[in-house]
């Protein structure tokens, strides 16, 4: 059976969302660079993997999965007795499961759609040459702030944000916080005690020194 392969960038937060999970079980898998500033992504061969034409794409064997949350789960589930448990402690707990699946669509629903924003006017607009709208920035921090405030209530009582141990709640945050704390929204992370604490720990983990080098 063929092994595992992801179809992306490294520089695309979803695919380094998947390379973590990778890396956490610590897996052997083959890493296909896709184009996307040659629109790779968008032609018949990618579209196949993907056909909404977006990055990463994913095989396991004859599995072939896309979208970055969902391909999480399924290494976390797969391969749960490898590297490190990614699921809550007693993953048949519906209500510790549950906790973990209310964090994730935090993160997928309230974070990332306001961090992306921001990642985009601070890091991606100026690789291209063009100018960070400030206005934008302070509005998507302030957005941030919010989120990052019910984030430092959650972390008073817990060490990771779904429980006392780090799961995919955490891991999905990495990538988009990797690029945020290069530019002056950082402040946002380090003004909050414990939400400092948490980006320090998560970010210093081997699987994303791996990614964020």
């Amino acid at each position: 059976m063929a092994g595992i392969k992801v179809f992306g960038h490294p520089a695309s937060a979803p695919t380094m969302r998947v390379l973590l999970a990778l890396h956490e079980k610590n897996l052997d898998f083959e890493f296909v660079h896709v184009d996307l500033m040659g629109g790779e992504h968008k032609k018949e061969a990618f579209l196949a993997r993907n056909p909404f034409g977006q990055v990463p794409a994913f095989e396991d064997g004859d599995l072939k999965l896309f979208e970055s949350r969902a391909i999480t789960q399924y290494i976390a589930h797969r391969y749960e007795g490898q590297g490190t448990n990614l699921l809550p402690a007693d993953s048949k707990n519906i209500a510790q499961y549950s906790i973990m699946a209310i964090g994730m669509q935090v993160e997928a629903h309230q974070f990332e759609p306001v961090a992306s924003k921001l990642v985009s006017e601070q890091v991606f607009k100026l690789k291209k040459g063009l100018t960070t709208d400030q206005a934008v920035v302070a509005e998507e921090e302030a957005k941030l702030a919010k989120v990052l405030d019910v984030y430092e209530a959650r972390l008073k009582e817990f060490k990771y944000l779904a429980g006392d141990t780090f799961t995919l709640t955490d891991l999905h945050h990495i990538p988009t916080i990797k690029y945020l704390l290069g530019t002056p929204t950082k402040k946002l992370f380090t003004e909050r005690p414990r939400v400092s604490e948490w980006v320090a720990e998560i970010t210093k983990r081997p699987a994303s020194q791996k990614i964020l080098q």
